[in-house]
């Protein structure tokens, strides 16, 4: 009777291992997971302070462009005549939980761009979309940076100059000749 009770004893702490190995194993996996969906996250938070930046300095009224001085700014612009919001409201950064974002600032002191302020290691480090390409390698969150770059207009763009080669008439043309063919000796 003794035995059976020591083979209990080992059976029950074998299970408490493997229910514990089992447990340590699925808190890694969904830690991993909520990374990612707060990275998920960061994309969509980042792309919406692009994508209002962007719209904040298109719809400038008159011809001297201008970026938000401010982040509220996206939330009401005040020098348009009637209400107009870019952005529905301050996004939280998922991966500090504040409010309080890094800004990226351009020309005339204003904002062009976000980032978090963590400095915790992403883990998607690839497969970005196109707009996000400067993602790719980055080592750590506060290289996410979510800037909005002014189109350059095609004019502007400097052309390269177009090859000149003179035209084919009959004195500068020579005929292609074959080559003689070698020799075989026995």
């Amino acid at each position: 009777m003794m035995r059976q009770r020591g083979f209990t004893y080992l059976a029950v702490l074998f299970a408490v291992v493997i229910v514990g190995a089992v447990l340590g194993a699925t808190a890694v996996v969904w830690h991993h997971q909520v990374q990612r969906d707060k990275e998920q996250e960061l994309l969509f938070i980042g792309h919406a302070y692009r994508d209002a930046i962007a719209a904040y300095y298109e719809k400038t009224p008159g011809t001297v462009k201008q970026f938000p001085k401010k982040l509220e700014d996206l939330l009401e612009d005040k020098r348009q005549t009637r209400l107009t919001r870019y952005i529905r409201k301050l996004y939280r950064d998922p991966l500090t939980a504040s409010k309080e974002w890094g800004l990226i600032s351009g020309p005339g002191e204003g904002i062009i761009g976000v980032y978090s302020l963590s400095t915790r290691v992403p883990i998607k480090t690839a497969n970005f979309e196109e707009v996000d390409r400067e993602l790719i390698g980055a080592t750590n969150y506060m290289d996410w940076k979510f800037v909005y770059k002014v189109p350059t207009p095609l004019a502007t763009q400097p052309s390269a100059p177009a090859a000149q080669t003179p035209p084919a008439s009959p004195t500068n043309t020579v005929p292609a000749t074959p080559a003689p063919a070698p020799e075989k000796t026995p």
